[in-house]
């Protein structure tokens, strides 16, 4: 592909980590996960606001050198805010930066099934929750495409495919 990064970002239970796997899978780029999960699942205890300037950082180093990411700084974000009504400087400013990079986005839309999980927290709150995100990405003035509806992975795919292709042609 090209020195664009590809994040799959959306509210809960919206598809993201099985897009995630399908697309890493469909065109042989290795996936970063979402630094989160697995710093929360390390816990003995409930994760605190403090917690997520640590998840920042630990998101953040995971992203060196990769091209396709499951979520990015955008979620703590969102979620730092959503959940405790503010978000640590150090990321807001690492998001800031961010902005000069090849990004593109699929937001996922909640418009499947909730599947619950130990670390889900906002099953009644996700459209709400699509909203802050798309007018984050706008905010920012991220390029990003909505991924919904039944064929995801098919969208997904030909998206990037359009998106790789105009780009190549613009070099």
């Amino acid at each position: 592909m090209n020195s664009h990064k590809i994040i799959i970002t959306g509210p809960e239970s919206s598809g993201k980590t099985t897009l995630c796997k399908q697309l890493s899978n469909h065109f042989n780029i290795p996936l970063t996960k979402e630094f989160a999960r697995s710093y929360i699942d390390n816990l003995d205890r409930n994760y605190i606001i403090g917690d997520l300037l640590s998840i920042a950082k630990g998101q953040l180093k995971s992203e060196i050198g990769s091209q396709f990411l499951d979520t990015d700084l955008i979620t703590i974000k969102i979620w730092s805010e959503y959940k405790y009504g503010s978000c640590d400087n150090w990321i807001l400013d690492q998001i800031e930066k961010q902005k000069t990079e090849k990004r593109f986005y699929l937001l996922c839309k909640p418009d499947i099934p909730w599947e619950p999980d130990k670390q889900r927290e906002n099953p009644n709150d996700r459209e709400i929750l699509f909203k802050i995100y798309r007018q984050e990405l706008e905010k920012l003035g991220h390029i990003y495409f909505v991924i919904e509806e039944e064929d995801r992975e098919q969208s997904a795919k030909d998206i990037i495919k359009l998106k790789i292709l105009t780009s190549k042609n613009r070099n």
